[in-house]
């Protein structure tokens, strides 16, 4: 029998609860520990960080963290509506969702690539590499790939694969 939800219980527990759980942790963080969170986003040169951040960077660390921990509200609140209320319309659940991962697969991608990138010639210095930057590729890898089973339709009711699927003509 094909999947009859377009966001099973797997799909659920990774984008509705463990990616909000994750940018909400992100952002306590930068608010409970700006320096830190802002000293571990890439190796330092001998001599380490500089003892004072300057106050432009930790508005922008705070900005950046508070727009994480939106990101994993939106999907919580998102996921979570169209669990309760399209439960019975898997086709039109697919579509929202849909809309919600594809940007959010968009961005998976880019996160990493643009982290490696302005990392320049330190970024495959992985023994260097700081607590945060790490759990931002190992996370954003975590996400991508789910992100794009779900896309290729692992597990999940597909409208146009699965809506004549045990039906009678």
């Amino acid at each position: 029998m094909p999947p009859s939800t377009a966001l099973p219980t797997f799909y659920w527990v990774v984008f509705g609860l463990y990616e909000p759980l994750l940018t909400s942790l992100g952002f306590m963080g930068a608010v409970f520990d700006p320096k830190s969170t802002h000293d571990q986003q890439a190796p330092w040169p001998a001599g380490g960080p500089p003892d004072e951040m300057p106050l432009a960077t930790r508005v922008t660390l705070l900005q950046l963290g508070h727009v994480a921990g939106l990101l994993g509200l939106l999907n919580f609140f998102v996921l979570s509506a169209c669990r309760k209320y399209l439960f019975s319309q898997p086709a039109l659940q697919e579509k929202i969702v849909g809309a919600l991962l594809k940007p959010l697969l968009l961005g998976d991608f880019l996160h990493i690539a643009i982290t490696l990138w302005a990392l320049g010639d330190s970024r495959w210095d992985i023994a260097n590499w700081g607590g945060i930057l790490w759990i931002t590729v190992v996370t954003g890898l975590s996400l991508m790939i789910p992100r794009i089973s779900w896309h290729m339709g692992i597990g999940r009711y597909v409208d146009a694969r699965d809506r004549n699927i045990g039906k009678t003509a």
